[in-house]
């Protein structure tokens, strides 16, 4: 179970750069087994740019939980698994042509990825870790 962050620990976090952040993102979705994503009575929150659909992901509750405000203040946090993640997730969001916007900030900013390639440094993360 993922631990409780303090205040100044997530105003640390959320002043990393974009390439910082996946990082921390990467290691604590392996850390902790699990990824936030927003949901709402219709499913998971997407975001959209100018290329692309996507789902955003958070690497804590905390994170995922700053967005729900304004148009999403009904959205909910959810955890999902990292099986679950690697199992049903990858591939569906492959299937559905989306990707996968990682650790956005309130400014809107966030590594833009395809699933399959998120799948690939998760995998690698939690190889490193094993040794």
């Amino acid at each position: 179970m993922a631990k409780t962050l303090t205040q100044e620990r997530i105003d640390e976090i959320l002043k990393l750069d974009l390439d910082q952040r996946y990082k921390y993102l990467v290691k604590e979705v392996v850390e902790n087994r699990e990824i936030w994503i927003l949901t709402d009575e219709h499913g998971c929150v997407m975001l959209n740019t100018e290329d692309e659909d996507c789902v955003p992901v958070w690497p804590n509750e905390e994170f995922a939980q700053e967005w729900a405000t304004g148009e999403w203040e009904h959205c909910k946090p959810e955890a999902i698994g990292l099986n679950k993640w690697h199992s049903r997730w990858t591939n569906g969001l492959l299937d559905d042509e989306l990707s996968i916007v990682a650790f956005p900030n309130t400014d809107l900013e966030g590594v833009v990825l395809f699933p399959d390639e998120f799948d690939f440094d998760l995998t690698n993360q939690a190889k490193k870790q094993k040794r």
